[in-house]
């Protein structure tokens, strides 16, 4: 290698570093205001779109928050979610068919099972089982679906969505959660501050937490990406019921005791690989006062809209709500909640392994990508 192009080699280095570094020549990662601080009374104060920051890294926010009977069909962009009661929810979903969760996290758009909010509509037939649980804290609501039905991948074991997110922009970006569960008035919602909400592998978990509870960010942790539904949302859910029960509260996601002694478990970095093992299972809070429904009486709305029969196929949905991150578990595992699932898959509502659409990895992918140009370029000349 001759020494000119081994100066242009440093040079180019040089320059790749300084753009990375230099927050006047690249893009920011954070909003001026992260997306769990913007507050709004609904539906008075919400405005067209929340996330109105622009040149930030992620791009931006694909959908709105401003929904009415003009957005209420199933090509809806309705950015604005709820959690109410066992037959009043949403859940966040891709807008475009056959998509991963791992690509479409920051973009999906909210799919209810009430008419009535602008939104899309969880077709007939896709819901399976649910469990609703309300505790003096929150509420969670926890079950089995045909993912097709709402554009997930069959195969695809999903990731988590919560208000923050790497960049603090949330997942999706720009994405409102509201239940009346805590108002004491089903015409009175409150803005949910802390929530998440897992996907993946034919089952799905989504915990709001009332504001009015100090632990609310406790409760509804959203580190913990990559051990889903059985430990940030331990459940008794069992496919094919449709149950609605009061709760006691579980513990804190990432908190157990072990001989009499609280234990706090740390989430490995993804780069040491997938989660082979667990020190604890979650333990599973009691239900009392539950009552069972027929889904064809819960979700009436829903006949109205099925799902697109040669895009879906035929199949059921059969995965776990949750499971042990140490099984091997398969995509046609144990109707009950307690069964295990995969550690190794692309991340789920089971083992939920995080997912790559976040604001690290494009500033990671970002300069590997100007490098690869300058080196293109080397090569090429």
């Amino acid at each position: 290698m001759s020494l000119s192009t081994r100066s242009f080699l440093a040079l180019a280095a040089t320059a790749v570093l300084a753009l990375a570094q230099d927050p006047t020549t690249t893009q920011s990662k954070f909003p001026e205001v992260p997306l769990a601080s913007k507050h709004y009374a609904y539906p008075s104060e919400i405005p067209y779109m929340v996330d109105t920051d622009q040149g930030l890294l992620r791009g931006y926010q694909h959908g709105y928050n401003m929904c009415n009977s003009t957005t209420e069909n199933q090509q809806s962009l309705c950015q604005t979610s709820f959690v109410n009661t066992v037959d009043d929810f949403c859940l966040w979903a891709p807008s475009e068919p056959n998509s991963l969760v791992a690509d479409t996290e920051g973009e999906m758009v909210a799919w209810c099972t009430k008419p009535g909010r602008g939104t899309r509509l969880i077709p007939a037939g896709a819901l399976q089982g649910v469990q609703y649980i309300k505790t003096s804290a929150y509420v969670s609501v926890v079950g089995f679906i045909d993912q097709r039905f709402i554009n997930i991948a069959s195969d695809d074991w999903g990731g988590e969505m919560d208000p923050h997110g790497a960049d603090l922009r949330g997942n999706p970006m720009g994405g409102l959660m509201y239940s009346n569960a805590f108002s004491g008035s089903t015409d009175s919602y409150t803005q949910m501050i802390e929530w998440h909400n897992f996907m993946g592998g034919n089952a799905f978990c989504i915990k709001v937490c009332d504001p009015a509870n100090s632990d609310a960010a406790n409760y509804c942790q959203h580190v913990f990406d990559r051990i889903g539904c059985a430990y940030n949302v331990p459940n008794s859910a069992q496919n094919g019921t449709f149950e609605s029960c009061e709760g006691e509260n579980q513990d804190f996601p990432g908190v157990y005791t072990e001989n009499g002694q609280v234990m706090t478990y740390t989430q490995p970095a993804e780069s040491l690989g997938a989660i082979s093992s667990m020190p604890y299972t979650a333990r599973i809070p009691a239900s009392s006062n539950c009552k069972t429904y027929e889904s064809t009486s819960l979700y009436a709305a829903l006949a109205t809209v099925t799902g697109d029969a040669a895009a879906v196929g035929t199949a059921s949905a059969t995965g776990s709500v949750s499971g042990s991150a140490g099984a091997s578990g398969s995509k046609s595992g144990s109707s009950s909640a307690r069964a295990t699932a995969s550690a190794s898959g692309s991340g789920s509502a089971a083992s939920a392994q995080s997912t790559s659409n976040d604001a690290e990895a494009l500033a990671f992918s970002g300069v590997v990508a100007l490098l690869g140009v300058v080196f293109s370029a080397l090569f090429l000349s």
